[in-house]
């Protein structure tokens, strides 16, 4: 569906992913150039922190644009807080 990211969201999303791409090209650099393993893995592990971060604001975004908007429940904003932290903890 087109349309459901918003401007705002998208915004943050697109310069997360480009983040990522610069580091994944550090990390093919570093393997071809053969660097130490541990600093490899290090930057390896970065990568996948930043795709967590993205992960987190992609379903923040869903959240506000797919599930907030079916209730009229005041309480929801903090409903949404709590289902982002659940998912934050089992990510860590």
């Amino acid at each position: 569906m087109k349309g459901h990211i918003k401007p705002h969201y998208q915004k943050r999303l697109l310069h997360r992913l480009k983040i990522v791409q610069g580091q994944i090209r550090g990390l093919v650099g570093m393997v071809e150039d053969e660097q130490y393993c541990i600093d490899i893995l290090n930057q390896s592990s970065a990568v996948q922190e930043s795709l967590k971060s993205f992960d987190t604001l992609m379903l923040d975004n869903h959240l506000r644009t797919h599930i907030a908007p079916r209730s009229s429940n005041t309480a929801d904003e903090k409903y949404l807080q709590e289902l982002l932290k659940i998912y934050k903890f089992k990510n860590k």
